[in-house]
């Protein structure tokens, strides 16, 4: 991050309205706010069309030559096939009430970052092609031709998009912009114009089950570490089982909680509830080892990518027998299973409609699905005073919670996870009532926009919701941002050490880990990182002494 601006330079940009009409202006691919092109080889595994090495830096971006026909064929085709696209494209009055409501046009003050001039951009190649009043009237009536240069546009800005949705929730004709930054991607994908950031990692899901390509015996193996480090800590072997035929329970997490701090340490949480529920009430839940990924990034690729890699969740499923699925901390993984599931892979009708059984409580939410999100699991658990808590071992976390993008606007799941850490945690503090829960600010990485390169466009899109996190750092002394999203858990960090030094990022079941009373533990006065906590660390060195001082005596 050392070649970044500095804070108050991106602070300082130009928010100014332009002088000339948006169409006017060219577009500025250039190093900070853009991405590395996709790998010809992940291209190329999962069938997309165009493979080769191209950089979006280069002025010839190896096209097809008739890549025009190819993109207004692929218009036309989601135009009869998406019914939503089709009105999104003529309903918008350009009232301008999403404009204020990016976080990127708030950050970076580019007016095409704007919502309803992101959507323009296709909009104008619509009016041109598919509207008569377009093909007469032209500019007049916000219609343009497809060149180079609207190309060009297209790729840069629907990459500056992290298809968050916040600005659905304030425009009066219920336009999703996101849904059509999705469109936008898939035309693109059509000439093999995408990112390595969603290439590669749709291509190792593809393959391997995850994201990262781990192969099933590396994925263990990561597990393995964990049970060693919680064993160090509570003296319990938390080993959970692999794919296990018949098993009640199919468990799926995202990766970057198997292999990427801070994320590990929320599945460190995972490890030590399902073991004290085995322990105390037989809980037969199982891990797959090839099944290994929740999320999803074909949901940034195309509608059939997203299908395609959601559907390994299932298959999976199907071959354990499980009865349903409990789904970790992930962010876009929700999203596809609340808003694209049934349409794309299901119902799931060969599994059992979720019912916990501990609790005996029916998930309403996940009868068609068959899939109940771990917050909702555990939030239920506490309120029939399932699980042996301790709050005060949080209480060296002054904690606000971040409403990740996809489980708060693609699912509603707000007050679950607020429940879970009211009661883990002493220390609970709010962000203002406009960034959180429907109005919350994205983190300005997802959408496979969390690589290194753009790390610029990353900064000023996340300042929005790290000034809302300054607030309650200064006002109350927060030092902890938790999240239930892998990709906030990954891109978070950076964001904080940017913006708020001073306040670190956990999953909420980092923090359940850490309250949570193990049957038979030993002496804990560390949290899951290892770091002493306060009073915890005093009576464990008191217990220590008066041994050592029993011993001399004898």
């Amino acid at each position: 991050m050392s070649d970044l601006p500095k804070p108050e330079e991106l602070l300082a940009a130009d928010r100014q309205p332009p002088h000339t009409d948006w169409m006017d202006i060219p577009t500025d691919i250039r190093k900070g706010i853009a991405c590395y092109a996709g790998n010809p080889k992940s291209l190329e595994y999962v069938g997309l069309p165009n493979p080769r090495k191209w950089s979006c830096f280069d002025e010839d971006w190896q096209l097809p030559e008739n890549w025009q026909d190819i993109i207004h064929k692929g218009f036309k085709e989601r135009l009869d096939k998406f019914r939503s696209f089709k009105v999104f494209m003529d309903v918008c009055v350009r009232c301008g009430a999403c404009a204020d409501k990016c976080h990127f046009f708030i950050g970076t003050g580019d007016p095409k970052n704007m919502p309803v001039v992101r959507a323009e951009l296709l909009r104008s190649v619509y009016r041109n092609d598919f509207t008569t009043a377009g093909k007469i009237l032209g500019k007049i009536n916000g219609a343009r031709p497809m060149g180079i240069d609207v190309l060009k546009e297209w790729w840069s800005y629907m990459y500056q998009c992290t298809e968050c949705r916040r600005c659905s929730v304030y425009c009066p004709y219920g336009i999703d912009t996101a849904e059509i930054t999705i469109m936008g991607r898939e035309l693109l994908n059509l000439l093999g114009l995408n990112i390595d950031w969603i290439a590669t990692p749709v291509a190792n899901c593809y393959r391997t089950g995850n994201h990262l390509g781990i192969q099933p015996h590396a994925f263990k193996d990561m597990l393995d570490f964990f049970v060693e480090d919680i064993e160090e800590l509570t003296g319990i072997n938390t080993e959970p089982q692999y794919n296990k035929v018949g098993a009640d329970i199919l468990f799926i997490t995202p990766s970057g909680d198997v292999f990427a701090d801070p994320g590990t340490y929320t599945c460190m949480g995972y490890l030590m509830l399902f073991k004290f529920l085995k322990e105390k009430y037989g809980f037969d839940v199982t891990w797959s080892t090839y099944a290994s990924e929740g999320g999803n990034f074909g949901f940034f690729t195309s509608h059939e990518m997203m299908k395609r890699l959601n559907s390994k969740m299932y298959a999976e499923a199907k071959r354990l027998g499980v009865k349903w699925i409990l789904g970790g901390e992930c962010g876009h993984m929700w999203r596809v299973i609340n808003q694209y599931m049934d349409t794309m892979n299901g119902p799931a009708d060969f599994l059992e409609e979720p019912v916990s059984p501990i609790t005996g409580t029916k998930f309403e939410s996940a009868k068609s699905t068959k899939m109940v999100h771990i917050t909702e699991f555990t939030a239920d658990l506490i309120k029939h005073g399932k699980l042996d808590l301790d709050p005060s071992r949080n209480d060296h976390l002054r904690v606000t919670y971040h409403d990740s993008c996809n489980p708060a606007r693609g699912m509603g799941l707000f007050e679950e996870p607020r429940y879970v850490i009211e009661n883990i945690c002493n220390n609970f503090y709010e962000m203002p009532a406009n960034t959180i829960r429907e109005h919350t600010f994205c983190c300005g990485s997802g959408s496979g926009l969390n690589a290194g390169e753009d790390m610029e466009l990353r900064m000023a899109g996340g300042m929005p919701r790290a000034n809302a996190v300054k607030y309650v750092h200064e006002k109350h002394d927060v030092n902890m941002l938790s999240t239930i999203c892998a990709v906030d858990r990954a891109a978070l960090p950076d964001l904080m050490n940017y913006w708020v030094p001073g306040v670190d990022v956990t999953g909420v079941h980092e923090m359940v880990g850490n309250a949570l009373i193990l049957p038979g533990q030993t002496e804990r006065p560390t949290d899951l990182r290892g770091e002493d906590l306060p009073g915890f660390a005093a009576e464990a060195e008191g217990d220590t002494e008066g041994d050592t001082e029993g011993d001399s005596n004898e």
